[in-house]
């Protein structure tokens, strides 16, 4: 079942978010204030992981709207909606078709052929209200032919839960078990604090119930057998959060002495624990976390839709890489949603997974995209391109072409100077050329130069990674380009360009294959040949060389050490007579392909000069 979109109305600083489409993962970028929580707060109620979670009429309804007699208590506060797979519309007619008895089996054979054909597609909707429980409803005619409690019924048991976690605080310190078991009794589960929710959460992890575990103290033989269970406890623990942990093995050990309950952690060879107090932010913040949707997911890490509010705040650059890609793992049978304020924490190569949370006139709205008219959400999405203000201006104000790294940027300045040195074509001197970071990541790119407006195309290497990034601005943004501002974008490939009569081809193809496998041998002290390289697969030469590398030597392509020696040899070629033979041709028909492709009307200067002035 995939979560697909929410919508939120009436709920604190939200009159009406709109409909917002989700993604696997989808990052909420936005300031403080700007009302990220209060969608999280809203969306979560629909189907909390927590049952008691309710909206608060009186403090949850817009302050700016109580003077009005507009404020309702059966108000819809927020609406979510499911696409389900044919296996589960088999199973909610099964479950709820109205022949059917109250345990989901087939009535009687007149009842099932009664049973109408089902439908190939199927959307559930979550709607939460001020007054009353969350209820669930089918989108569409299908919504006639169900029983509506047995409708009720599957859908509690069958929609994934809301698990939101947004106070990750977690001191590690003692804790007393008699006093926590006190609260426990007397306050609901939102009322206590993070640090007393991690340690019941950990209890239950290791099905230890605490009543039990403190009456066990009482004696000698119930703290023996207490002794196992908080072995149990902190095997079950370490192995769960090997799963989500990944910087270093750790292991944990949970102490309990009378009532006083300690946990402490080992770095695997060390030999020595400490408490977990002792560690830093980061890795409490971890902790929290991975016990928290341990918990939530009963240890499975499936059909949960995770809300984090600003994950990794607390943890190093490489810890927050580590984080994204544990993301990417979870949503293989997850959603995740996540707020954040760090460029380190946007996935560049999905563009499509950002939403912009902008304040206006007090109320929140949301934009999909990468291209915010507000100053906040924009600084950190051009942080994460490296992007400085100086460098958005002069990208606004000239032609840019997006390339795929700075090695392409480097060997097609180098091949320019030459060219119009001799009189030949060369890349236009309008034309500024912009690294990405890897064709993955240039869909990124691509998406904010399209978003503002800018007078931009892209150059792809002739590769898979090449067509897919290809594919995906054709298909997202170069439509809402020509709605939006009537602004033209286009996307190059280097081999049909440069006129490379190769299958595939990047930046090194524009040289002859003899000739960048000489520039390897140099670099490594090698003695590769034509014939060694395979013939099968790939005719890029960087593949074929890697293959060769990997296969006979052990070793790695390092493309850096290549254009080291490349770049050595272009400083000996004072005119295009002294380019390896071939290179010429290739050169000069690619720069004429950018330049045609950049001779035309300048983009909408008046969306540009709107979008400054909104700045």
């Amino acid at each position: 079942m995939d979560f697909v979109k929410f919508r939120v109305y009436k709920y604190r600083n939200i009159e009406d978010s709109d409909w917002i489409d989700v993604n696997k993962v989808t990052a909420f970028v936005g300031q403080n204030e700007a009302g990220k929580s209060n969608l999280f707060d809203a969306l979560y109620r629909v189907n909390p992981f927590d049952e008691q979670a309710s909206y608060l009429l009186d403090e949850d309804w817009p302050v700016d709207d109580w003077g009005n007699k507009g404020k309702n208590k059966e108000h819809i506060v927020c609406r979510a909606q499911f696409n389900l797979t044919p296996e589960e519309i088999q199973d909610l007619y099964d479950s709820a078709w109205p022949a059917s008895d109250d345990e989901g089996e087939e009535g009687t054979k007149e009842e099932a052929e009664a049973q109408p054909k089902l439908p190939k597609s199927l959307t559930i909707e979550g709607r939460g209200y001020y007054h009353c429980e969350p209820t669930f409803w089918v989108i569409g005619n299908a919504a006639d032919d169900l029983d509506h409690k047995k409708l009720q019924k599957w859908a509690k048991a069958n929609v994934p839960k809301f698990v939101y976690i947004h106070d990750y605080e977690m001191s590690g310190t003692q804790i007393e078990l008699n006093q926590l078991k006190k609260r426990h009794d007397e306050l609901h589960w939102e009322d206590l604090t993070n640090e007393e929710q991690t340690i019941l959460i950990v209890l239950e992890l290791a099905q230890i119930d605490l009543d039990e575990f403190i009456e066990k103290g009482q004696s000698q033989e119930g703290r023996t057998t207490r002794s196992f269970d908080k072995k149990q406890a902190s095997a079950y623990l370490t192995r769960q959060f090997s799963e989500l942990w990944s910087q270093k093995d750790v292991r944990f050990d949970i102490d309990v002495d009378g009532t006083t309950l300690n946990i402490f952690v080992e770095d695997e060879g060390l030999g020595m624990p400490v408490r977990l107090s002792r560690r830093s932010t980061g890795f409490r913040w971890y902790v929290s976390f991975a016990w928290k949707f341990t918990h939530a997911s009963g240890g499975e890490y499936e059909d949960c839709i995770l809300l984090l509010e600003e994950p990794g705040v607390h943890l190093h650059y490489d810890g927050q890489k580590d984080l994204i890609e544990v993301f990417e793992r979870l949503s293989e049978n997850n959603t995740i949603l996540y707020t954040t304020h760090l460029a380190s924490m946007v996935n560049l190569g999905f563009p499509e997974r950002v939403r912009i949370v902008e304040s206006k006139d007090k109320h929140v709205s949301v934009k999909a995209g990468v291209v915010s008219s507000q100053r906040a959400p924009m600084a950190v999405i051009e942080l994460s391109l490296g992007l400085t203000g100086d460098m958005s201006g002069l990208l606004g104000n000239r032609q840019s072409l997006i390339v795929e790294g700075g090695d392409d940027s480097l060997i097609l300045q180098k091949l320019s100077a030459l060219l119009h040195a001799d009189g030949k074509t060369g890349l236009s001197d309008k034309i500024y050329l912009w690294p990405a970071r890897g064709a993955q990541k240039v869909p990124m790119y691509a998406a904010f130069s399209i978003g503002q407006g800018w007078d931009s195309g892209v150059l792809l290497d002739t590769d898979a990674a090449g067509a897919d990034a290809k594919k995906k601005i054709e298909d997202l943004y170069i439509p809402k380009a020509a709605e939006a501002t009537g602004n033209r974008f286009s996307v190059m490939q280097i081999g049909k360009a440069a006129g490379i009569k190769k299958t595939d081809a990047a930046i090194e193809d524009l040289f002859p294959d003899d000739f960048y496998v000489d520039c390897v041998n140099t670099a490594y002290g090698l003695g590769i040949t034509l014939n060694d390289l395979p013939v099968d697969g790939s005719d890029m030469i960087t593949k074929r060389v890697e293959h060769v590398l990997a296969d006979k030597y052990s070793r790695k392509l390092d493309k850096r050490l290549v254009l080291n020696e490349l770049l050595q040899r272009f400083d000996t070629w004072k005119s295009v007579k002294d380019l390896p033979k071939g290179t010429v041709d290739k050169a000069e028909s690619l720069f004429k392909t950018i330049n045609a492709a950049f001779d035309r009307e300048p983009a909408n200067t008046d969306v540009q000069e709107k979008k400054k002035t909104a700045r």
